[in-house]
């Protein structure tokens, strides 16, 4: 790794952004809260990238996402707020009191080790204030909050023991699911059913399936499955839409 020809880039990069910040209209009305849409928007296309191991989108997403993080630290420093050079040192500084097994004289055995002394750092560091689950944003689509939520209370000790407990757990909760549906009680079984949806992505954590990625492949894949069978219907002339479901779901079939 060049670090002096990575430095120049770098640079190079903030002086853009400080030119189009000075001279071009649009990057001249930008607030921290017109740039959240568009910023999320660069997250997600960032996502698709990694999804489908697209190197060369994963590098030009990077940069647009490098992108903003200047044009927050820029807006930063307009208001008299924090400067790039702060957001650097800040991180910084937290990679190496939170890693005192490279840094200090902490001994750890395993990736769950290091996960637990990340944890506990980041409490300390809070002066008292911040709770177990207060670093889980609140904006997190639901899936994965739940399985941040799980993370974290994992590493005070609430957790089950092994996947078998888990799973009846989930049985359980179907169980309660089926039991509100018999009693046609909406608002408990919206609850019941989110019970289930928790349990369930607790499962994928103990097979070590980001349930996320996992519900993703399967949407890429009926998606795939069934423009198929609309390409299909439509070179032999069939109206998917007036077709019955068995004729539907023997074509789906033979989509597979």
């Amino acid at each position: 790794m060049n670090k002096s020809l990575i430095s120049q880039r770098f640079l190079a990069l903030v002086e853009i952004m400080d030119t189009l910040r000075e001279q071009c209209p649009w990057d001249k009305k930008q607030t921290i809260h017109s740039l959240r849409s568009n910023t999320i928007e660069e997250l997600y296309e960032l996502v698709d990238a990694i999804v489908e191991e697209d190197w060369d989108g994963i590098k030009e997403e990077l940069g647009d996402i490098m992108l903003h993080i200047l044009f927050y630290a820029k807006i930063g420093n307009e208001q008299s707020k924090f400067t790039l050079d702060e957001v650097m040192e800040g991180i910084a500084k937290k990679l190496i009191h939170r890693h005192p097994h490279i840094y200090g004289d902490v001994k750890v055995e395993n990736e769950d080790d290091v996960k637990r002394n990340w944890e506990q750092l980041k409490l300390q560091e809070g002066k008292g204030t911040k709770t177990i689950l207060s670093g889980v944003p609140n904006s997190l689509p639901s899936m994965v909050k739940a399985l941040r939520i799980q993370e974290k209370v994992k590493h005070v000790g609430f957790e089950w023991e092994n996947k078998e407990q888990v799973w009846d757990k989930v049985e359980e909760e179907i169980g309660e699911l089926k039991a509100e549906i018999v009693a046609n009680n909406q608002e408990k079984m919206e609850q019941e059913f989110g019970d289930v949806l928790f349990s369930l992505i607790n499962y994928a954590r103990f097979l070590n399936i980001d349930p996320e990625t996992a519900l993703e492949k399967t949407n890429k894949k009926f998606k795939h499955r069934f423009e198929l069978m609309e390409a299909y219907a439509n070179e032999n002339g069939f109206d998917l839409a007036q077709m019955s479901l068995m004729e539907k779901e023997a074509l789906w079939q033979k989509m597979k």
